[in-house]
Formats: C-alpha cells, structure tokens, sequence
C-alpha cells in the first residue's frame, strides 16, 4: 500500500513525542452522568468532542447498556432503534443492506459498497457483508443521517454508523455478561482493561455467541438457526508524552452460523411434482442441495445452510495535541472471507441453491490536520487513501428448476483505488451564531477484471467474459447555519451534497453488457432541525426536515438483450425524496426514562423509464418489441413511517434496584420489487426486568424478544419460481447476569 505520507507522519508524531515528560491522563467516558434529568451523551461526530445536543446534524446515539437493553448484537440490528433506519438482508442471506431515510440499495453480490457508511473505531467497512461481525465492548454507537464526506473518510449519500467500542483504561476494570435463552441461546462476553505501566495500558475483550436454532424443517424437524460466532479484540494504549497518544489495536472473529431458512408465500409445486403447501408455521423452512453441488462446495450431502465466514483487521491511531492544534493519523488493514451456502427455494427441490465464496482485503489511511477548538474559527483539514480488492463470486444450483437443470458459476476481481481531499471550518459569526462549511474531492477507480459466467453441469459452457473499467472524480460538500437563539435550544439549516460510487453488476449472465458500470449516485440534501433541552435537562426535544435532490438514482432493474432478461443495476436519472423526523427523551419524574421517536419519508421518481416487458420471437426465442413504462410519479419501494421508542422505570426497593423496560418499533408497510407484492406492517416489542442490588456491581436481567411473538416479514422474493419470504425470529425468553469492577 502507498501510504508514505501517512506513514512518514505516525513516525513524525512518535518521535516527536518521545522527548517529552510522559503524564497519566483520564480515562475518557461516553456520557456525564447527570442525577437531576437526561445524562449528557459526548459523541466525536464532527471529528471533536461535543455534547450529541448541540451538534448541528440529526444524530442517534445508543450507549452500550441500551444496545444490550435492546439485544442489539449486530449493526444489522440498530433498525429497531434509530430512526429512518432500515437494515434487510438480501435473501435472508449475511449480505445486509443498509437504508437512512430511504436512501440504499438491494445487492446480494459482495462486490458492490455500502450507501450508509459504516465504521469501527474511524476505520470504515466499505462492503455490506463486512459489518456482519457481533458488536461487544461498545462504548457506544453514533447514526449520522443525511450525506456525509467532508468529515468521514469516505463518501456516502445515505449517513454514517460510527462504532466506538471500549478504550483501554489507567485503572484495573473487568465486566462480563451472560446470557441463557429459549432454543438454548448462549451469549456471553467480557473484557479486561487497566495500566501495563506508566505510560502503557491495555484492553481484551472477548465474546461467544452460541445456540438459538428457531427454525425447522418442515419435512424432517431438524433445527437451523443456531449460531457459532466468537470474536476477540485486543487495544494497547501508548502515551509517551503529554501530548500523544498512540492506539494499536488488532480483531478476529469466525461465524460459523447457521444461515437463515426462508418461508413459502405460496402453494409450490417443484420441477419433479411434488407439492409444498405454503408455510402457516412461523418457525417452518426446508432446504436441500443435490449431491453434484454438494460434491462441488465440499460439503455433505445433507448440508443446512450455513457461513463460514472469517474476518480480521489491525490498526494504528496516532493523535498528538501540538500547539496550533492536533494531528491525527490512522492506517488500517481489513480482511474479510465469506464462504455461505442459501437455500433461495426453501424446500428440498434444488431450485435454487446459492453459495456465496469472496475475498475482500481494505488497506486505508487518513491524516487530519485540526485547529484548537477554544478560537471562534476551527477548520480541519485531511487526506484519505485506500485500496481494496474483491476476490471470488457464488454458484447458483437450478438443477431441479424446470428451464434451467444446470448450475451456474460467476467469477471476478475486483480492484479499487481511493484518493480523497477533504475539508471542514467553523467560523462563529457572532456568539449566538456560527456557519460551518465542508467540501471533498475524490478520485476512484473501480476495475472488474476477469469477469466469467458458465454453466458447469451437465456440460461445460462459457456463457460470458468481459473486464470493466469506471473513473469517477466528484465532489461533495455541506454548508450549514447553526443559531443557539436561547440557553436551551437551537436551530439549524445546511445544504449537503452526497456521493455514491458507481460499480459494476456481477450476477449470472449471458450477456456480457449486464456488467455495463452504473455510474455514481449523487443526492443534494436540504435539512433544517431544532434541537433542545428543557425543563432543567429534563426533556429533549429534537425535530429535524427534510428535501432530497436525486441524481442517477441507483436501484435493482433489468434489461432484455438477444434471449436473456437478466437483472441489472441500473440508474433512474431524477427522483427526489422528503419527511421529517421527532425525537423526544424525557425524565418526567427520578428514575423514568421515556423515549419517543417518530420518521415519516415519501420519495418519487421524476424521470425513468423501466422495462417492464418483451415479446419473444417464436421463431428466433429472441426478445424483440420491449415495453417501457414511464416511472414519473410512482412512489420509490421505501415504508412511510417507523416508530420507536422505549420506557423504563429504575425503582428502588429496599436496598436494590428494580427497572421494568419495554422497547418497540413499527414499520409501516413497503412494495417488494423483487416479488411485486405489498410486505405488511408490522410492531415488534422486547420487555426486561432488572434487579440490581446496592453498589451495582452486578445485575440480574429477565428478558423476552418478539413479545407479543409476531411474525415480521423482513424481505420477499421470487428468485426462479418459488414465493418466499424471510422472517424474523419467534419469541425467544431467558435470563442475563451482568457483572463490572
């Protein structure tokens, strides 16, 4: 990796800081606690220390304690507590997709970078199937909704996740949890933090995720769904002077899960006559895989579907506080293999089984230059670099579906080369006023080389090749106005532009023009929000609006070509977007605590054409005489409203603690493109009982998932000819013990 000026700079910092007289610092906390009202959350949004209430974007934080409050385990399932969040996964398969006010896409291939940007301790995680790791030792997580990019390393037109996860401490600290659930449901997890030396201090923390087989098959009984993930992440902390600080800090983790069973909609004969009537049990699934794809994988014959997945990464953060300001420098390595089989059918008819096998190496670097924050204007300035590459595909068995009885294999590398500028000041116009602006520049390079897609059973075929090349230089930026018009309030108003790489299509095909790059996503984005605290802290209330300007809008298509309708992504060139959110947490008397948030977003397309339909030509089975439809003013596939909220109530008795909570979320009903159907509404509720006795060293949690036991129907598909759904878990129950020192 050509990292030299980012390299060159750590070593500067280091060496810089070795003369100076090392000093203990204070470990730095996510929160204040506050006894009276709401406690004061400071987050690094903006790349600096701020209270999360007067940072001038819409912005959701979820500390550690409500992440397992609300049995958050991976990113995917933060959809059930931020707002205009939305986190399905393609086909019920580990490739997530990632919507912020609507704004994402629907992709199952592992090929192609996320709209929301997700990040780990400020090292991003540019592909979907890379965030699938479980979250432990969370400090906390931060959703920024809305374009990012003058501040983030990398561009995105939907927002950005931000994981802060625990830092190692100057005093001895150790915390564990377990957990026993329904379905033999194991978690646990735990850290171990505190000081090496002087000036050297470290952190562990591991965590298990075990059990919790849901599912079964509705021919046979066998259980799927059980989990197999662990992790481990070690953090040392280096302070050589007063004035740096010097982080290293290494992950693993293997998830050798289950995968997730679909459900039949309808009645399903398959290509041999059987018939399967459709699912009417929540828990019910199949899957089957023929012993040619079986022999192919690997695998046994009688193989579940499952992942294999295995990720790892290291990084360096070096940040000095110098005397105009403070320098920050981060390279990071990321490698990510996914080897996972889905049964898109099922059933035990081998229609359409998927097996998933890539690569993924992120080598990424970043420099900011800061100013001091104590002065009425602050800038930052940086540079970001990385390079990353995209090995492997996926099989598709259709052996047993009645047009095809073959199976397919599609095949690439991917390269990606990142160059971005980056900028952002805040100027206080008056000390109740302060306008802030950003702007980037980027440079990419995205090249699909050795693209193949054949068909290896029954008999060789070579159905297409081709290589690729999409050179994007866009810009980004925000301008914002930010008036504190009283003690307790504020308003904002900004501008944003975002971007979205283009990329390039790699599922089964025949036609070498389906890899065709779909070119860049951009989003202008006019907000205005105020933000408040009152009551003596003891209520927040936030609101936020909301225009979206779209550009090249990129969605799932399809195209006709020769014999072949094959699906593609494409780009619609107008649509726009509006809603508008609440966010209300409030403290009415000591102990309760009620949250409340509420996300309405309508979207439009302005202009596109869609094909809808082709005749085939008896005589040639050529497509000839495509239908179009005009798209202007049908609604985007997107659900109106989600709303969330939680109430809690800390009582004492006696000496202890006792704090009933429940937590829901609903999501309004949204059109599956995939499968021409309506996926209802639904409401999902979680409940926990905590007892915790005096000086709080430890806890006893009763918890239930999916109260009220609803069936939530996440996505819908029609992959060959079998209707299915993918659905959330069942009721699950169990008990959890928390300790800390």
């Amino acid at each position: 990796m050509d990292n030299q000026l980012l390299g060159c700079s750590v070593v500067a910092l280091v060496l810089a800081a070795l003369p100076a007289t090392a000093q203990a610092s204070t470990d730095a906390t996510a929160t204040s606690p506050n006894t009276d009202g709401l406690e004061v959350i400071t987050v690094t949004a903006q790349r600096r220390e701020q209270s999360a209430q007067d940072v001038p974007i819409a912005l959701t934080v979820i500390g550690g304690e409500e992440l397992e409050r609300r049995n958050i385990q991976t990113v995917s399932d933060l959809e059930n507590s931020v707002p205009s969040l939305e986190v399905d996964a393609q086909f019920g398969g580990g490739q997530p997709q990632f919507r912020l006010r609507g704004v994402g896409g629907t992709d199952y291939a592992a090929n192609n970078t996320n709209t929301v940007g997700v990040y780990v301790d400020e090292v991003a995680l540019p592909y979907g199937v890379m965030t699938q790791g479980a979250l432990f030792d969370i400090e906390r997580i931060e959703v920024l909704r809305g374009p990012q990019g003058t501040l983030y390393g990398r561009n995105t037109t939907g927002g950005a996740i931000s994981v802060i996860t625990g830092t190692p401490t100057r005093n001895l600290r150790v915390g564990a949890s377990l957990s026993y659930g329904r379905f033999d449901q194991f978690d646990g997890e735990g850290y171990v933090s505190g000081p090496v030396s002087n000036t050297l201090s470290a952190r562990i923390a591991v965590s298990s995720q075990q059990g919790g087989a849901w599912q079964r098959n509705r021919d046979t009984g066998e259980e799927l769904g059980d989990r197999d993930r662990n992790s481990v992440r070690a953090k040392l902390r280096w302070e050589p002077s007063a004035i740096t600080t010097v982080d290293l800090q290494g992950d693993y983790s293997r998830d050798k899960s289950d995968g997730r069973g679909l459900q039949l909609l309808n009645d399903f004969t398959d290509a041999s006559g059987r018939f399967y009537p459709a699912d009417t049990d929540h828990r019910a699934t199949g899957w089957g895989i023929s012993t040619t794809f079986a022999e192919l994988l690997g695998v046994d014959t009688d193989a579940k579907p499952f992942r294999n997945n295995e990720g790892w990464g290291a990084q360096l953060r070096v940040n000095s506080d110098l005397d105009w300001g403070t320098l920050t420098a981060i390279v990071a390595h990321r490698d990510f293999t996914r080897r996972e089989f889905n049964d898109w059918d099922a059933t035990s008819s081998n229609e359409a089984g998927t097996y998933f096998f890539n690569d993924i190496d992120v080598e990424s670097g970043e420099i900011r230059f800061a100013s001091r924050q104590d002065r009425p204007f602050r800038w930052l300035f940086g540079a970001y670099q990385s390079f990353e590459t995209v090995d492997g595909g996926f099989m598709s068995d259709f052996t047993q579906a009645a047009s095809l009885r073959n199976i397919f294999s599609t095949s690439y590398n991917q390269e990606v080369s990142t160059t971005a500028g980056f900028g952002n000041i805040e100027y206080d116009i008056a000390p109740t006023l302060t306008f802030s602006g950003g702007m980037r520049f980027e440079h990419e390079r995205r090249s699909l080389n050795g693209f193949r897609t054949e068909i290896i059973f029954p008999a060789y075929q070579l159905r297409a090749t081709s290589d690729r090349d999409l050179d994007m230089d866009e810009w980004s930026g925000r301008a914002a106005l930010d008036w504190q018009f009283s003690a307790v309030a504020h308003l904002y108003a900004s501008i944003s532009r975002g971007v979205k790489s283009g990329g390039f299509t790699t599922y089964n095909t025949g036609i070498p023009s389906q890899n065709d790059p779909y070119d860049p996503e951009t989003l202008v984005a006019y907000e205005a929000g105020l933000k408040s605290n009152l009551l003596d802290n003891r209520v927040q209330l936030n609101l936020t609006g909301f225009y979206y300007d779209y550009r090249d809008y990129q969605l799932q298509g399809v195209i006709y070509t020769g014999a072949s309708r094959v699906g593609r992504i494409t780009n619609a060139p107008r649509a726009h977007l509006y809603g508008a959110e609440v966010e209300l947490s409030a403290v009415p008397v000591d102990g309760l605590t009620i949250v409340q948030n509420f996300a309405y977003k309508m979207g439009e397309f302005d202009e596109y054409m869609a094909p809808v339909s082709a005749t085939i030509d008896p005589a040639t089975g050529l497509y000839s005489n495509i239908q179009y439809e005009d798209y202007n003013g049908r609604r985007l596939n997107l659900p109106k409203i989600d709303y969330k909220g939680s109430v809690a109530w800390a009582v004492p008795v006696a000496d202890w603690t006792v704090t009933p909570e429940v937590n829901w979320n609903y999501r309004s009903e949204r059109w599956s493109e995939s499968d021409a159907s309506t996926i209802p509404a639904y409401w999902l509720a979680n409940a926990n009982l905590s007892l915790t006795p005096p000086g709080e060293t430890f806890a006893v949690t009763l918890w239930v998932r999916n109260l009220f036991d609803e069936q939530v129907q996440e996505t819908r598909n029609r992959f060959i000819s079998a209707r299915t759904v993918s659905t959330n878990p069942v009721r699950t129950f169990g008990v959890r013990l928390n300790y800390s020192y």
